[in-house]
């Protein structure tokens, strides 16, 4: 009886950040303007949120996410190498451009859900504990890793695996069989 009555749990609002075309950002949660070092914030805070062209309503959001990366990468310690930049670059309008993508975000997210399991079992532990954690290689750290790696080869497995495939079924319509 009691679940009957009980509210179900709301998902969180997606925040409204407008663009205007002075540049701008207006967060329409706090009918305020804001920075966009205030948006990263927003972002490493996970809050979901969407910024809209102010004038057209167009969804930028990917445009401002992309600023605040070269804003990140030009500010002293950069992730990227300009080999893989130019190497993501070089897969723009590639045949493997949707498999990339896809790749990358995968892995991202995988090497993310890692991080966070990691952070959750390796809380109380003093700097002198992870010191000595991270210096003997734990088996912790070791299964993580691993699973990560494997994870990772098997994604990449399955991308080569559709690519074959298509492959196969292009050089079908062509009437070149293998």
């Amino acid at each position: 009886m009691q679940e009957q009555n009980a509210a179900p749990t709301a998902k969180q609002a997606q925040r409204i950040i407008k663009k205007y075309p002075n540049r701008r950002l207006y967060d329409t949660n706090t009918s305020s303007y804001i920075t966009l070092a205030e948006v990263k914030q927003l972002v490493m805070a996970s809050e979901p949120l969407v910024v809209r062209d102010a004038k057209t309503g167009e969804d930028i959001t990917r445009s401002i996410l992309l600023q605040i990366i070269l804003e990140e990468e030009a500010g002293g310690a950069p992730m990227f190498t300009e080999a893989v930049l130019s190497n993501i670059i070089r897969f723009y309008g590639h045949a493997m451009q949707g498999f990339m993508g896809s790749y990358l975000e995968k892995n991202v997210q995988m090497f993310t859900d890692m991080q966070t399991r990691l952070s959750e079992q390796s809380q109380g532990m003093t700097p002198e504990m992870w010191s000595q954690f991270m210096g003997t290689q734990s088996p912790m750290v070791q299964g993580l890793m691993g699973n990560y790696a494997e994870q990772s080869r098997t994604m990449f497995m399955q991308m080569q695996e559709q690519m074959q495939k298509q492959t196969e079924q292009m050089m079908g319509v062509l009437g070149l069989k293998r």
